[in-house]
């Protein structure tokens, strides 16, 4: 069973939802998920903020923290994890926010460097990841590694 559907069954069955903000993947994780007959049962909202605009409009991302960390970091990928469940309430919510390639890249944010975040009620936990590969590669490994996060939060 691939993730997506593992991951459906369960939201489903719990009756939980979730919002997505995704920026380097470019909605490759919300279009897996409404692959899934019935996912409007448990997808509230994917949201493609590939703009530092749509960051800081959007998902209330403040400039300073996109001025000192950059748009591709941690902090951005956390707030964008919790406040993507602040526009219409979702159990859970998942940042993305990377560097997909082939450019883009430098010595210290590489290509494929990717940060996940996944938010819920009073947690949240963000990782850095570093995917190999060509663009499409990177953003199906990153679109994997978010659904595994959240497996992990939900089981």
């Amino acid at each position: 069973m691939r993730f997506e559907e593992k991951l459906s069954k369960i939201l489903l069955r719990k009756k939980e939802t979730l919002c997505i903000a995704e920026s380097c993947t470019g909605g490759l994780l919300t279009h897996r998920l409404t692959n899934i007959p019935g996912s409007s049962g448990f997808l509230g909202l994917g949201l493609i903020a590939y703009d530092n605009q749509a960051k800081k409009k959007l998902l209330k991302v403040p400039s300073l923290t996109i001025k000192k960390h950059g748009a591709v970091s941690l902090p951005v990928a956390r707030l964008m994890a919790q406040n993507v469940r602040k526009i219409l309430p979702c159990t859970w919510g998942i940042g993305i926010t990377g560097i997909a390639g082939p450019g883009g890249g430098t010595k210290t944010k590489p290509v494929g460097l990717v940060y996940i975040a996944v938010a819920g009620s009073g947690k949240t936990m963000a990782q850095q990841y570093h995917f190999k590969g060509s663009r499409l590669a990177i953003k199906n490994q990153t679109a994997n590694q978010a659904l595994k996060m959240l497996l992990w939060f939900v089981t």
